[in-house]
């Protein structure tokens, strides 16, 4: 049984992700850590509550101590159990649907590593349980100035930082961020209107949010930069004063500059992954600074940046870690450094944003019962047959969601999708074989 995909443990709620297997979960960690106390954190959706309450009642009853955030970014969380080395659990299932939901575990600000997941996993399947006597069973409590101490961290950080100039586009998708991001930019002087900013527990990431920036370029003035953050905030795509969309790889060239010039980067290395644009890496090699891909996912691309001793790495999606303020993605610090640039350089966005080529890329996904059909001598033949032709062409299974991805880039926009096409039918056509 596979229970931790890219991201921690992700689910449709009621379907494969349920309250007890939050409360076993919670068992199993509260036996398994040597921890006496863990901080718990959600986003907005309306299943959040339930697994909460279950996760909590599985740590309490192996004998350890509860701390509930409520609602809080998860890169939030990261930050404080770094700060109070221990441990904490974020209920979110990121930039997904609402339907899903999932258990994302940090030890000491990073992601809980393979080996612990595997050794969960096993004790899963077992079907272990353990419980303490009465009177060390762990307690539930609320931690209300989380959100503060965050916050705090925060505007410590950015202290220099005056925004008094920007007029700020808003988009916290209906998720965790409304309880953060309007208020730090508030403080540090920009103009702000917030747009998504009621969550009723049903519309998160509907719409809006990083993986729909085209509602905000729909809404946002001339002049204003659009910022927009995934339903647990470790995401941000950007919006340009001219309402162009401002992608991962694109913030990484420009942070990699920036970081460059600022003395900050001491490695000349950026990671990203499979995905990320030939653009970039053309862009980073003329600063004679290299790029590291690595497999999708944020927890490799740490993984990389750990071991090389780079300070900078992301996806295109808007995951970008910055080491020397973060152990995660934060898509409050993202956005930061990025207008941090724009003071720094005094350029606008879309100046900062066109030093960096963006080559043709195109996404397309196939549903399946049966990932594995991914690895299929017929899609590595039809792979190897457009990667001799010239194109860049990645094939994966999801690691959150019950789909194949195709990526094809090159050097012209319907090429690529003729390409990605192509591809998506030989899978289509293998699932009719027997998915």
């Amino acid at each position: 049984m596979r229970l931790f995909g890219t991201d921690g443990i992700r689910g449709e709620v009621g379907v494969d992700l349920t309250p007890e297997l939050a409360f076993r979960i919670g068992n199993i960690l509260g036996n398994v850590l040597d921890i006496q106390e863990v901080l718990v954190a959600k986003d907005t959706r309306a299943t959040s509550d339930t697994l909460e309450d279950a996760l909590s009642s599985g740590l309490s009853s192996a004998g350890v101590s509860v701390l509930k955030c409520g609602v809080l970014p998860t890169p939030s969380l990261a930050l404080l159990t770094k700060v109070m080395k221990t441990a904490g659990v974020v209920i979110s299932a990121s930039h997904n649907p609402p339907q899903y939901n999932g258990i994302k575990v940090f030890l000491k600000g990073y992601k809980m590593n393979e080996g612990k997941e595997g050794e969960i996993e096993k004790l899963y399947e077992k079907g272990f349980l353990k419980y303490v006597d009465f009177s060390r069973i762990g307690r539930v409590k609320s931690y209300e100035s989380a959100q503060d101490v965050y916050i705090g961290f925060i505007l410590h950080m950015f202290e220099g930082l005056d925004l008094k100039d920007f007029e700020i586009a808003l988009d916290v998708a209906n998720g965790s961020t409304v309880t953060t991001a309007p208020e730090v930019f508030e403080r540090l002087g920009a103009k702000v209107k917030v747009y998504n900013d009621e969550p009723d527990g049903f519309n998160i990431n509907v719409g809006c949010g990083s993986t729909n920036p085209e509602f905000l370029k729909s809404v946002k003035r001339k002049g204003e930069i659009g910022v927009t953050f995934d339903g647990d905030g470790d995401r941000c795509i950007m919006l340009d004063e001219n309402g162009e969309i401002v992608h991962g790889d694109k913030i990484l060239g420009i942070l990699s500059r920036y970081l460059l010039d600022t003395g900050r980067m001491k490695k000349k290395l950026v990671v990203g992954t499979v995905l990320t644009n030939t653009g970039l890496e053309v862009f980073l090699e003329n600063m004679g600074v290299k790029l590291l891909r690595t497999k999708v996912g944020d927890k490799n691309v740490l993984e990389g940046m750990l071991r090389e001793g780079s300070i900078l790495g992301g996806e295109r999606s808007g995951h970008v870690i910055i080491l020397d303020r973060s152990t995660t993605g934060d898509g409050l610090i993202t956005s930061l450094e990025v207008l941090s640039s724009i003071v720094y350089y005094r350029k606008n966005l879309s100046e900062l944003s066109l030093m960096i080529e963006d080559y043709p890329q195109v996404s397309v996904n196939v549903r399946v019962k049966n990932k594995e059909i991914a690895s299929r001598k017929e899609v590595r033949d039809i792979i190897k047959e457009y990667e001799e032709k010239g194109f860049r062409v990645v094939v994966r299974p999801s690691g959150t969601e019950p789909v194949i991805r195709i990526m094809v880039e090159g050097k012209e926009s319907k090429a690529i999708k003729d390409v990605a096409g192509r591809i998506a039918e030989v899978i289509e056509n293998l699932k009719g074989e027997g998915d």
